[in-house]
């Protein structure tokens, strides 16, 4: 059936077939445990345990995405409704950035993807607290405006509080579903493209533009940012891309990521006003070049 097909075809097809294997399971696991928090979990319950002083907040917000296993296709809805019940947007803003990155499934994905690597979980966890605590800092004593949208449509928020345990189990199902399938497309084009890339763009291509640390670091977060892959499966891209562009850009890749991609901007679209994603956006690329850079020169 396959006898008449390039043997080019044939290669890429093994890749991409060999790539998504690996990286499903993880986002399954990962739309099965973003279902319960949907269900079980409600902003009310972390605003409860907020500390009352402002670094203490930020710190808070960086951190408490360790506990929220989900990866960035659903956050920015879950932070507009943090910024909603009040909390403030210093401790939420970092946990948008830090919470599809250093959730427990994230960062295994990352270790099983770099060949059981604590290195390049350690380098991506850094790189997206460094952008979270960045953002809380300037938010909590520089930048003082609100960044919701003041007039926006409100949201429907689903409430399973009057469900029974048997209604909340089969919706947190429902919800994985929705999750595993809506993530699943951009985890397959990613993992085309990827395997694309590795057959057909020639070598000497990827080596001129990793000549220069800045073009590649800058290429790749592109890239990030165009194939929107979901935080829990883009690990396995990026180990695919490593022999190619190299640990620094492939570290850049893996930050921005999950803070920046087409899906986010649009979420955000609706939630935020321009001013403020445009000085989300701005800050964090900066941080995530700046720490690639450092990176590359060690």
């Amino acid at each position: 059936m396959f006898a008449h097909l390039p043997t080019s075809l044939l290669q890429a097809g093994a890749i991409f077939l060999s790539i998504i294997i690996e990286a499903l399971p993880f986002v399954l696991i990962g739309s099965l445990i973003s279902g319960a928090i949907e269900v079980y979990i409600t902003p009310d319950k972390v605003h409860q345990h907020l500390p009352q002083h402002k670094v203490l907040r930020i710190i808070f917000g960086t951190f408490i995405g360790f506990f929220f296993p989900s990866c960035e296709c659903g956050i920015v809805p879950i932070v507009n409704r943090f910024l909603e019940k009040k909390v403030p947007s210093y401790t939420a803003i970092p946990f948008l950035a830090t919470a599809p990155v250093i959730n427990p499934i994230v960062l295994l994905a990352t270790y099983t993807a770099f060949g059981n690597s604590w290195r390049f979980l350690a380098l991506r966890a850094l790189g997206a607290i460094l952008v979270a605590l960045v953002l809380g800092l300037l938010l909590a004593f520089v930048q003082k405006e609100p960044i919701l949208k003041p007039h926006r449509k409100a949201v429907h928020d689903h409430d399973f509080s009057h469900l029974s345990p048997s209604a909340k189990l089969f919706q947190v199902f429902i919800q994985a579903i929705d999750e595993f399938f809506d993530t699943g497309r951009y985890l397959v084009f990613g993992c085309l493209f990827a395997s694309l890339v590795q057959v057909y763009v020639p070598t000497r291509i990827l080596l001129s533009l990793t000549t220069n640390p800045l073009t590649a670091i800058l290429l790749m977060m592109t890239l990030a940012f165009l194939l929107s892959l979901c935080s829990e499966a883009d690990a396995f891209i990026g180990a695919s891309l490593l022999s190619s562009f190299g640990m620094a850009p492939v570290i850049a890749f893996l930050v921005i990521g999950p803070i920046i991609d087409v899906k986010n901007l649009l979420m955000m679209k609706n939630y935020f006003q321009t001013k403020a994603i445009i000085q989300f956006l701005f800050v964090s690329s900066m941080v995530v070049i700046a720490y690639a850079l450092v990176l590359g020169g060690l």
